[in-house]
């Protein structure tokens, strides 16, 4: 356990979430109430609360804070299927989806195009992102201990199974190396994020990044569910613990995209999870008569993070993402995302 990571457990409590009391040994699934559409329905968002019967830290995963970001949803819906009161201490507050209005319509943005994910901590009188960000901070992150918040790569991008946080925080560090997903990165906190109110207020929250939008990936879904379990028995709030935690993510200090010089068809070389030398070929470029094949180097020694999935670029468009090596956990190697899961 974080020693770092201090937390109320002296006894089992009800805990109060959105006017609702959910009792020690209790699941209890509810909605909070956050505003009203413009036909006058009330808009709430999903949470299900597992409040086990042993004392212990109360952790929180949201998912879809972005629309079209759905792996987070399947993650959440697999920790639900597979999770009772009766075998956690402390508290899990799991919400498979927080942009509630971005999601019947399969976007990253709120209908507005604001970024959720730029809103928090929110307010109660700003836009419908900052009464839903403002929602989740009051009734979600203030009453716990710890986060994670899943996210996918952004509409036609790939995102190789990742944390997200500052890891020159001990704290963070410390849950980021439990979580256990096959790289950590060392990344600065975005103003309006999640995580970035989180840090502010003391409460750790890391970010998982696994897959495409639009998509339930069985890969980026099985190391989300993993790496939860693996830090909750890490807390422990897992009191039968089932899964393995002896695994050394690789550590990044710095990535970076690797974009295109010219315009055409690509042909990518390198897949998700594949190490790269420096001067190795990345993709190929063709025009539209496919008689001219102009390869693209690598300028970095890395693991390959994200990479588009769309064959097609302009002249400065970002195809493929490298994380650098750096911190305790060097790979120079594939990553075998499997062991992860």
């Amino acid at each position: 356990m974080a020693e770092a990571l201090e937390f109320d457990a002296a006894e089992p409590h009800v805990v109060r979430i959105g006017g609702a009391e959910v009792p020690p040994g209790a699941r209890v699934d509810l909605r909070l109430s956050v505003s009203e559409s413009y036909i006058g329905d009330r808009m709430t968002i999903p949470v299900t609360v597992l409040n086990g019967e042993e004392p212990g830290p109360k952790m929180f995963v949201t998912a879809a804070v972005h629309g079209d970001e759905l792996n987070g949803i399947g993650v959440v819906k697999e920790l639900l299927a597979t999770l009772e009161p009766n075998e956690i201490a402390g508290t899990l507050v799991l919400v498979p989806v927080v942009n509630v209005l971005g999601l019947p319509l399969h976007s990253r943005y709120m209908p507005d195009r604001r970024d959720l994910n730029r809103a928090f901590p929110g307010s109660t009188e700003g836009s419908m992102a900052a009464r839903l960000a403002h929602t989740i901070t009051t009734e979600v992150l203030d009453i716990c201990d710890v986060g994670v918040d899943l996210h996918t790569a952004a509409s036609g991008r790939a995102n190789l199974p990742q944390i997200r946080a500052v890891l020159d925080d001990e704290r963070t560090l410390a849950l980021a190396r439990a979580f256990a997903a096959p790289v950590l990165i060392d990344a600065p906190n975005r103003s309006g994020s999640l995580r970035s109110v989180g840090h502010g207020r003391g409460i750790p929250v890391l970010t998982y990044e696994a897959g495409e939008a639009l998509r339930f990936e069985e890969t980026a879904i099985g190391v989300g569910v993993a790496g939860v379990k693996r830090l909750m028995s890490h807390l422990g709030m897992l009191l039968d613990p089932d899964v393995e935690s002896d695994l050394t993510p690789m550590e990044a200090d710095e990535t970076h995209w690797i974009r295109a010089d010219r315009g055409g068809i690509i042909t990518l070389e390198v897949s998700l999870g594949d190490w790269v030398s420096e001067g190795q070929p990345l993709w190929t470029v063709s025009s539209p008569f496919g008689r001219d094949r102009n390869p693209k180097e690598s300028p970095y020694e890395g693991v390959v993070i994200g990479a588009s999935t769309i064959p097609l670029v302009n002249p400065g468009d970002a195809v493929v993402h490298i994380a650098v090596p750096g911190g305790e956990g060097g790979f120079d190697e594939d990553v075998d995302v499997e062991s992860f899961w």
